[in-house]
């Protein structure tokens, strides 16, 4: 190089050589896995993703009189690795109580607690120290410590001061996140949030006992999770203004057959989680837990003495750390893979919603017991009601039954809480489209309740089940009411006054409908449309299909319903016991609602969600 001085040439080769190096240090000193060693290129392949840019998450502490306990919490806080994100850290000293029995000893105290965090080091973002000027207590630590700054991308993780935090639960944490709530083919708007603490819990009595297989490492649980809570911000604005709008009107967070209703009974307003589930409850959310096996969670409550415990239990689980991490932490399933269950631990199948004729055949399978189904029309059946009808089944154990109505939100939102469902409208359109055409208005809707039946009752017969068509119009004491055991000869058993019937899945019946059944069940009932000039007062799905059984030799039995049923508008109190109760359609709702209240059968609480959980061991 001429134009190179003779002194740098001769220092050329030793500069290619420094920058040379300078570059191999500079790769592995910033790269991921030498800012953070301990993660496996393979492993943490995830965590090096471009995360939200907006995510912001605030630790926020609640604290009182225990400073040994706040200093092992805020030391386990700090030795967590939170990557390169910025992670803020807000600290809620309760006051001590006033007037104070021992003031010097309570001020000396205070004092030293905030002495402790004022001198206390946080790296990773700003720390926020909040000291009361009264003593507010358990329950308001907790409903005060956050108000998100906006409805997506702050999250709180609320961590009472005698908790212990694993070194990876904020990267845990921060991959869920991404996982289950920015991935919008993962999300789910009935999750508010995540725990970190091991399921060991059921609230509901006699409930099931948490079992859950090897592999299962994230499930949904209902039940809140105290002892490391992540919370989402939409739900937790939502539940706020929930507790307020129940405070306001003096409603009590009551939810019969809770443990956690008890605690309320004896604590009062000492604690906030009988106000919580009763919210989750009514909304019918769910949270994200963790099965790490062998006791270990990323959270551990040393159950200190103070409001939950006179005395100090001891840590209720084991830290999982590095040093028993055996599985791959951040290898998290697609959602739709997750196991989900409700109060009593009892697994919640959500979704199941019957659109076409393959969807039924699953649904159908999955809800027959005893090779019996209950059919339950909601065509003309208030939202309300239903959902009473439902708290009766909760209450009974039953399981065997589908709801059946035109698409509606009532439809959707009872298949998300786990009941299953056909929709009518797109059933019918893979079924028989173009026959509707010729229809409208109320026409349209009967012609439609009419058929959705047929096609339904037409594949229970044909995988042999036997079906029980009741409207939503009928609260049952049990099923075994409809018990036609030793009198199984016939192959339509007919409850004219309750308008349902029990069809037998015989010979008889399967081959009657192989043939032009539906078709025939159309016919009829356009013909009967036309007589009453487009009125259906009186055209009913029995007749219908009792008619057409008659006319093929079919065996059929007309059942004294009268001595099983009663109409509420005629029922003394009291007088219901082991009856069928219904009413007819035409029947105002405030009238039901009475009659109903009356005759304690009234299950709704003024969320109009059931008023109790009942568990049922599976």
């Amino acid at each position: 190089m001429p134009w190179m001085p003779k002194t740098m040439k001769q220092s050329f080769p030793f500069l290619i050589l420094l920058l040379s190096s300078l570059s191999i240090f500079l790769f592995f000193t910033l790269s991921p896995t030498r800012l953070h060693p301990d993660l496996d290129p393979n492993v943490s392949a995830g965590l090096r993703r471009p995360f939200h840019r907006n995510f912001t998450l605030i630790v926020k502490v609640l604290a009182y009189n225990r400073l040994p306990s706040l200093s092992r919490c805020l030391r386990s806080l700090s030795a967590a690795d939170y990557l390169t994100d910025i992670v803020h850290l807000h600290i809620y000293l309760d006051h001590f109580r006033l007037p104070s029995d021992s003031p010097s000893h309570d001020l000396d105290a205070s004092n030293e607690m905030l002495e402790f965090v004022d001198k206390f080091r946080w790296r990773f973002g700003e720390k926020v120290v909040h000291y009361r000027t009264t003593n507010v207590g358990l329950q308001a630590q907790w409903l005060e410590a956050w108000w998100p700054s906006d409805d997506r991308d702050e999250f709180a993780f609320i961590v009472e001061d005698d908790l212990e935090v694993s070194p990876l639960y904020y990267r845990f944490v921060r991959e869920i996140i991404e996982r289950y709530y920015y991935d919008e083919r993962n999300r789910s708007p009935w999750i508010y949030g995540i725990t970190l603490q091991r399921p060991r819990f059921v609230p509901g009595k006699h409930g099931n006992k948490i079992v859950l297989d090897d592999k299962t490492r994230v499930f949904l649980y209902q039940l809140v999770g105290t002892w490391g809570q992540i919370l989402f911000p939409k739900h937790w604005k939502e539940f706020r203004r929930w507790y307020d709008d129940h405070k306001a009107r003096d409603i009590k967070p009551m939810l019969d057959g809770m443990v956690t209703t008890g605690w309320y009974k004896r604590m009062g307003e000492k604690i906030w989680t009988p106000w919580f589930i009763k919210f989750i409850h009514a909304r019918g959310y769910f949270n994200i837990y963790t099965n790490f096996l062998q006791e270990r969670s990323l959270s551990v409550s040393h159950r200190d003495a103070g409001v939950n415990y006179g005395k100090s239990a001891g840590p209720d689980s084991q830290l999982l750390d590095k040093s028993n991490l055996d599985f791959n932490l951040y290898d998290v399933p697609p959602l739709r893979n997750l196991k989900w269950y409700d109060f009593c631990f009892g697994e919640v199948l959500l979704d199941r919603v019957v659109r076409n004729i393959v969807d039924l055949a699953t649904v159908l399978g999955s809800v027959q017991k005893k090779e019996t189904v209950l059919l339950v029309s909601l065509f003309g059946v208030s939202d309300v009601i239903a959902r009473n009808m439902l708290c009766n089944f909760e209450r009974l154990d039953i399981h065997n039954y589908i709801l059946m109505g035109p698409g509606s939100d009532l439809l959707f939102d009872l298949a998300r809480r786990g009941h299953p469902v056909i929709d009518t409208d797109q059933f019918l359109s893979s079924v028989m489209a173009d026959k509707f055409r010729r229809y409208q208005g109320s026409s349209l809707e009967l012609m439609k309740g009419i058929m959705a039946k047929v096609y339904v009752l037409k594949t229970c017969v044909e995988v042999r089940y036997d079906i029980w068509l009741l409207d939503g119009n009928v609260l049952v004491p049990n099923l075994d009411i409809f018990s036609t055991s030793g009198d199984s000869i016939f192959d339509l058993y007919v409850l004219k006054s309750l308008s349902g019937f029990l069809l037998r899945s015989s010979s008889t019946v399967r081959r009657v409908w192989k043939g032009s059944f539906a078709d025939e069940a159309e016919a009829m009932t356009r013909s009967l449309l036309d007589k009453n000039s487009g009125k259906g007062e009186h055209i009913s799905m029995v007749g219908t299909v009792t008619s057409l059984l008659e006319s093929r030799a079919a065996r059929i039995k007309k059942i004294d319903d009268e001595k099983l049923s009663v109409n509420i508008d005629y029922a003394a109190n009291g007088s219901t016991q082991d009856k069928v109760v219904y009413w007819s359609h035409g029947t105002g709702f405030d009238s039901v609602r009475k009659r109903l209240e009356e005759l304690k059968l009234w299950f709704l609480d003024a969320d109009s969600s059931c008023s109790a959980v009942v568990c049922h061991r599976s």
